[in-house]
């Protein structure tokens, strides 16, 4: 009879090779394509820490920052007592034009505040392999189209709301005027085109 199994000098050899494999060279265990892993990184692990905290820290970013958290504040509030209202009987009235005033406040103050901080969406994967110099003109190019859409989505805004002016728009339960939150958009709008046209002049510098 032939028994099969594993002999003595088998386990041995076996333990060795596990063991060699558990010793690796300084090295071995790292990625060999770091390169994919870095095309796709996002833009602000490579800031310094609080770089981001830094820059929000001027007058207009602090100025954005307490436009929106009212707004968010106020959003929640009117939200929440609106919810609450539905189970003991009480009715807040106009609630959801008080949530659609304040997202107003925050989608204008939050598109200001990201472009101070450089924090709008972006991806590395392509033009991190051209030349710094290409990057660099086609980042200029990236913030002058900014500039032009946001011209162009300040000047569609204006020529509405000066349409509208003198018909006195505004919600149908609470009579919130309308003239000024488009007014902050507009401002807004234009805010941010002067901050991407002086992202693209300081790369041009």
């Amino acid at each position: 009879m032939i028994r099969i199994g594993y002999s003595a000098n088998h386990t041995v050899r076996s333990r060795d090779c596990n063991r060699r494999r558990r010793q690796k060279a300084p090295g071995e265990g790292k990625d060999e394509h770091p390169q994919i892993l870095r095309g796709s990184r996002v833009t602000a692990e490579s800031d310094p820490p609080g770089a981001h905290s830094e820059a929000a820290a001027g007058p207009l970013g602090r100025t954005a920052y307490w436009i929106g958290s009212a707004g968010l504040l106020i959003a929640t509030a009117a939200d929440a007592i609106a919810v609450a209202g539905r189970h003991t009987g009480f009715h807040l009235l106009g609630s959801i034009e008080v949530v659609q005033a304040s997202v107003v406040l925050i989608a204008s103050s939050a598109m200001v505040a990201a472009t101070i901080v450089g924090a709008h969406a972006s991806v590395h994967i392509l033009t991190e392999r051209l030349r710094p110099g290409t990057a660099r003109r086609l980042a200029r190019g990236a913030a002058l189209l900014g500039t032009l859409l946001f011209l162009l989505i300040a000047a569609g805004s204006a020529w509405v709301a000066s349409d509208l002016w003198s018909g006195f728009e505004q919600t149908e339960l609470l009579g919130i005027p309308l003239r000024w939150l488009r007014l902050l958009w507009i401002a807004a709008a234009l805010l941010i085109a002067m901050l991407f046209l002086r992202t693209a002049t300081r790369r041009a510098a």
